[in-house]
């Protein structure tokens, strides 16, 4: 049951970021798991449809598609979909501490970098992934791009502002206008970090479609800018939280 609840608060979190309204009947109203119909919902994520199981008693959201799954006994559909995505034998294979301890974070964590994490690792768990493998920073982080020079040829950084996770890469491309660098103020990062580690001293990127990339630890605001137009005000922010 306690397994159950926590797949009804990750699946409510995605369903959240979706504008999905997931509506329950009254709790007051005893289900029969044996014999009443338990739902899927169907939701299409980036390009690939994947079915959420909803606990009995949940009506599908308007507008949207569910498909009926069929339970032999008493067992809570959301174990047969969670065993149906692994290819492995299910207790030998998944370590339900960390699965559980990743989904409380999805539902009790305030922090939405914290939440972003446990809900890629416990995807990751429920897919068959090794705990060794999701438990790595790596597993998790993701890389955020920002333009140089915007595509009408101003001399800014798009995003001029972008926030991140701690762990999380950023790739700066060339769009326009160029030759750009980047280069970090070295009174406006955090204590400790090397400013001359981060930064592109020396160094340009002359041709459209060059990257820079690079990746950020230590929580704080970063100031930045572009060495050969500081003067025309291109500047940039970098929060990592």
């Amino acid at each position: 049951m306690k397994l159950s609840l926590l797949f009804v608060g990750i699946f409510s979190a995605q369903a959240a970021e979706s504008g999905l309204r997931v509506e329950r009947l009254d709790s007051a109203v005893p289900i029969d798991e044996t014999n009443s119909e338990h739902l899927d919902l169907e939701i299409e994520i980036d390009g690939e449809r994947q079915l959420f199981p909803l606990l009995p008693g949940t009506r599908c959201p308007t507008g949207h598609t569910c498909r009926t799954r069929t339970i032999s006994g008493n067992q809570s559909p959301m174990i047969n979909s969670l065993k149906g995505n692994i290819k492995t034998n299910l207790a030998a294979h998944m370590d339900w501490i960390d699965l559980n301890h990743n989904l409380n974070t999805v539902v009790m964590s305030d922090n939405r970098c914290s939440r972003r994490q446990a809900m890629a690792r416990a995807a990751g768990l429920a897919a068959g992934v090794a705990a060794s493998v999701v438990a790595s920073p790596a597993y998790a982080a993701e890389t955020k791009e920002v333009l140089m020079g915007s595509d009408s040829g101003l001399l800014a950084f798009v995003p001029q502002k972008i926030t991140v996770c701690a762990g999380d890469s950023v790739k700066w491309i060339n769009n326009k206008s160029g030759p750009h660098n980047v280069v970090f103020d070295e009174e406006g990062i955090p204590a400790g970090v090397d400013q001359e580690k981060i930064s592109m001293i020396d160094e340009q990127l002359g041709e459209e479609g060059e990257s820079f990339v690079m990746k950020f630890d230590t929580a704080g605001e970063y100031a930045y800018y572009c060495e050969p137009h500081r003067g025309a005000g291109m500047q940039g922010v970098l929060v990592v939280t």
